[in-house]
C-alpha cells in the first residue's frame, strides 16, 4: 500500500437527515470537524435560493416558507431516476442533491485541513449496487475522489474497536469479540453482526431497511395531530405543503422531548385555527410499536443468518440518532438479556470509523492502523435470472448468497436447450426472491457467434468473481467450442462524462436556474435511465471475423415485473443426460435463460465447497442456501411493506412476534 500520510484522512457520514465529516489526527485519533456555523452535524437539507444553494440549518428554516425550493431526505431516492418531486419545476437526480451536501461538508473541512480531494463515504449496509454507484457519482460531482464506500455499521464497529478499552496500545483485541451494531438513523435502518479479532474486522451478517428511520416516527406523530385537527376543524393540514413542513418539525421536536420526558404538549396552528395535543411516552410507543417491531425482526434474522444466538454476542452497540429513543434500548435489552453499550456518540461514530478506514487506505504510518484489515459481506444475493423449463416462469439461480464474506467466487454449469443455438445470454441480477421478483438487473453477459450445428445440451459454464472493492466479474464460456464472454461490473461513475460535466458546472457556479426546455432538460431526460449506467467490459470470441457478430452489453433494465403466464415448453424436453463437471463447478436445478428466451439445462453432481487462501468460494445450491451458513427462505425486497400496527406493552408484542416468527421467515 502506498504511503500518503501527508494526505488528510477524511471520513464522511452522508446521512438522510444529518451528515458529519471527521478527520484523523497524527496520532490516529478521529475528530469531528465543526461546520462554519459551529455545529458538529449538518442537516442534510438543501435550499435552492435565486440561483444560489444553501445547505444546513438555514435550509431547514426555509422549508416552512418555501417548501417547493427545499430538498430533504434525498438519500432515500438514491438509485432512482429523479428526486421524488420537482424543485422549482425542475427534475433533479438525487445524487446531485447529495453532491451539494458533500460539497458543503468538504468546504467546511477545507477551512481546517486545507485543500483535499480524497475521502471515504459511508452508506447503509443494505444499499444495493445502483445506490452505491450513485453515491460515488455524488462524490465525483462534489469534487471528491472517493477512496471507497464503507457500510455504516462497519464504520461504527471500527470506531468502537479502535477507541475502546478492550484493545491494547496497538489496537488489537486480546480475544475475539462478537459485536452486534444496531444502527437506527434518520431515514435508514441497518443491523450488522461483526467479529473483531486482533486488528481484523470481519462482518458475519447484515440486514436492514432503506425505508425505515426516525422520520417515520416523526410522521406518526404528525399524522396523529393532523387527524385530530381535521376532526376538530374540518381541514387537513397535510394538504398544504407549508403547514405540513411546520407540522413535521413540531413532530420531530416532540419525539426528541419524549426521549427525555414522559409527556409533551404539541401546539399547532393553521388557517387561523389552533389545536393542542397532549402525548405521553407510552402513547407514542404504542403508536409506533410496529416500526420498532420491524427492526426487531430484522435483528433476529441477522442473528439466524450469522449462525449466532444472543449468548454469542459480547457487545450490543447502538448508533444512529434515532437509537436514543428509550423504547429502542428497552426492546433490545428485553430481547437480548444484556445491557446495551452507548459509549459511542450516535451522531459521530460512523464518520469517525470512516476517517479511520480512510487512514488505512491511505497507508497512514500510525501504528494502530499498520496491520488493520476489514472484511465485509455482500448485503444482497447475486445470481442469474433464467426460465424454469417445466413452468416457463422466471427463476433465479443463486450464485453468491447474501452475507458471504468477500472476496468470493462461484462457478455453475448449465446446458444449451436446443440445437443450432446462436448465442447464450446470462442476465446478472441482485436481490429479489427465487422467482426474480424485486430483483435489480445489473448487467448482461452474452456469448455470441456460436457455430451452426451446435447440439442441444452443450455445457455452458458461468463464473462469478466478487471482489472486496465491489467489482463483480461475470464470465460465460462454452468449453466445447472455446467461445466466451467477460463482463466487469464495478462501482464506477454511473453518469456519462457529459452529464458529469453539466452537473459539475452547475454545482460549481452556484447552481443557477435553467429553463426546463433547454439543454438541462435534455440532460434530465438522459438521467432517466431505468437504473444507473454501468461501466462494462466485454470480450467475445466470435467464430467468424464479422464485426456485426460482436455483441454489445446492453444497459441494465428496470426491475423485472412479475413473471408472465407459463409458456408451453418446446417439444424437445426429454430427459437430460448428465455432463461431467469440473471440481469447482456446481449444478443448477432449473433452466437459465439465453437469447430469445431459450434455456440451458443443468448438469449433475454437486462437488464440495473449496476455498483458496483469503478467497471465499461459494457453490450455488439448488435450494438457494450458502454452504456452512444456511440462509432462511425469507424473501428479500428493497421496499418492505409496513407491518400492521401492534398494541400493548413490549412483552405482549414480543410474544406475538415470537409466536409468528417461524411463519414470517419462510
Amino acid at each position: 500500500m502506498a504511503n500518503h500520510s501527508s494526505t488528510p484522512a477524511v471520513g464522511i457520514d452522508l446521512g438522510t437527515t444529518f451528515s458529519v465529516v471527521a478527520h484523523l489526527d497524527g496520532q490516529g485519533r478521529p475528530w469531528t470537524i465543526a461546520s462554519q456555523e459551529g455545529d458538529l452535524t449538518t442537516p442534510s437539507v438543501v435550499l435552492f435560493d435565486d440561483g444560489q444553494v444553501v445547505v444546513g440549518k438555514e435550509a431547514v428554516k426555509a422549508s416552512e416558507f418555501e417548501p417547493g425550493w427545499v430538498a430533504s431526505f434525498a438519500k432515500r431516492d438514491m438509485g432512482n431516476r429523479h428526486f421524488h418531486r420537482t424543485i422549482g419545476g425542475e427534475h433533479l437526480p438525487p445524487e446531485v442533491i447529495q453532491a451539494l451536501i458533500l460539497k458543503k461538508l468538504k468546504d467546511d473541512a477545507v477551512l481546517k485541513l486545507g485543500e483535499f480531494t480524497k475521502a471515504v463515504v459511508t452508506v447503509p449496509a443494505y444499499f444495493n449496487e445502483p445506490r452505491r454507484r450513485r453515491t460515488l457519482d455524488a462524490g465525483a460531482l462534489a469534487g471528491l475522489d472517493v477512496l471507497d464506500i464503507i457500510n455504516e455499521p462497519t464504520a461504527a464497529a471500527i470506531a468502537y474497536g479502535v477507541q475502546q478499552q478492550f484493545l491494547d496500545e496497538q489496537g488489537r483485541s486480546s480475544q475475539r469479540e462478537t459485536i452486534l451494531v444496531y444502527d437506527l438513523g434518520g431515514g435508514t435502518f441497518d443491523v450488522t453482526l461483526l467479529q473483531i479479532e486482533g486488528q481484523t474486522y470481519t462482518a458475519i451478517a447484515t440486514g436492514g431497511d432503506v425505508f425505515l428511520g426516525g422520520i417515520d416516527w416523526d410522521q406518526r406523530i404528525a399524522d396523529l395531530v393532523a387527524e385530530r385537527f381535521l376532526a376538530e376543524h374540518g381541514v387537513d393540514p397535510r394538504e398544504n405543503a407549508i403547514a405540513e413542513q411546520s407540522l413535521l418539525h413540531e413532530a420531530e421536536d416532540a419525539k426528541r422531548t419524549l426521549s427525555a420526558r414522559d409527556d409533551v404538549t404539541l401546539r399547532f396552528a393553521h388557517e387561523g385555527q389552533r389545536i393542542q395535543v397532549d402525548l405521553s411516552r407510552g402513547q407514542f410507543e404504542e403508536l409506533t410499536g410496529d416500526l420498532l417491531d420491524r427492526t426487531l425482526l430484522t435483528t433476529r434474522k441477522v442473528l439466524r443468518e450469522g449462525g449466532c444466538s444472543w449468548s454469542d454476542v459480547n457487545r450490543l452497540l447502538l448508533v444512529g440518532g434515532s437509537s436514543r429513543m428509550p423504547a429502542v434500548q428497552q426492546m433490545l435489552e428485553t430481547e437480548s438479556g444484556m445491557a446495551v453499550d452507548r459509549c459511542l456518540s450516535p451522531d459521530e461514530s460512523i464518520s469517525h470509523g470512516a476517517a479511520i478506514y480512510a487512514g488505512l487506505l491511505l497507508g497512514s504510518n500510525v501504528s494502530n492502523l499498520q496491520d488493520m484489515s476489514v472484511k465485509n459481506v455482500n448485503s444482497h444475493h447475486l445470481g442469474v435470472l433464467g426460465i424454469e423449463r417445466d413452468t416457463g416462469r422466471k427463476r433465479r439461480q443463486l450464485m453468491i448468497g447474501r452475507n458471504t464474506v468477500l472476496p468470493a467466487k462461484s462457478v455453475c454449469r448449465f446446458k444449451t436447450f436446443q440445437d443450432n443455438q446462436p448465442s447464450v445470454e446470462v442476465n446478472v441480477v441482485e436481490g429479489g426472491d427465487d422467482s426474480g421478483n424485486d430483483a435489480t438487473q445489473i448487467g448482461r453477459c452474452i456469448v455470441s457467434g456460436l457455430p451452426p450445428g451446435l447440439p442441444a445440451d452443450t455445457p455452458v459454464e458461468v463464473t462469478f468473481q466478487y471482489e472486496s472493492n465491489g467489482r463483480l466479474s461475470v464470465g460465460a464460456r462454452v468449453p466445447s467450442v472455446e467461445k466466451q464472454a467477460q463482463l466487469e461490473i464495478e462501482r464506477a461513475i454511473g453518469l456519462s462524462p457529459d452529464e458529469i460535466e453539466h452537473w459539475t458546472s452547475r454545482i460549481n457556479s452556484g447552481f443557477p436556474t435553467e429553463p426546463t426546455d433547454n439543454a438541462a432538460s435534455a440532460v434530465n431526460e438522459t438521467v432517466e435511465a431505468p437504473v444507473p449506467t454501468l461501466t462494462e467490459a466485454e470480450t467475445v470470441e466470435a467464430p467468424v471475423p464479422t464485426p456485426t457478430e460482436a455483441e454489445t452489453v446492453e444497459a441494465p433494465v428496470p426491475t423485472p415485473k412479475p413473471p408472465p403466464p407459463p409458456k408451453a415448453p418446446p417439444p424437445a424436453t426429454s430427459s437430460v443426460e448428465p455432463v461431467a463437471t469440473d471440481p469447482d463447478t456446481t449444478e443448477s436445478d432449473f433452466w437459465a435463460s439465453i437469447t430469445e428466451e431459450n434455456t440451458i439445462a443443468p448438469v449433475s453432481e454437486e462437488p464440495p465447497v473449496t476455498a483458496e487462501d483469503d478467497l471465499t468460494t461459494v457453490e450455488a445450491q439448488p435450494d438457494g442456501t450458502v454452504p456452512e451458513r444456511p440462509l432462511t427462505a425469507m424473501t428479500e425486497v428493497d421496499s418492505p411493506v409496513a407491518s400492521p400496527k401492534k398494541t400493548g406493552d413490549w412483552k405482549s408484542r414480543r410474544t406475538k412476534i415470537t409466536a409468528g416468527d417461524e411463519e414470517s421467515s419462510t
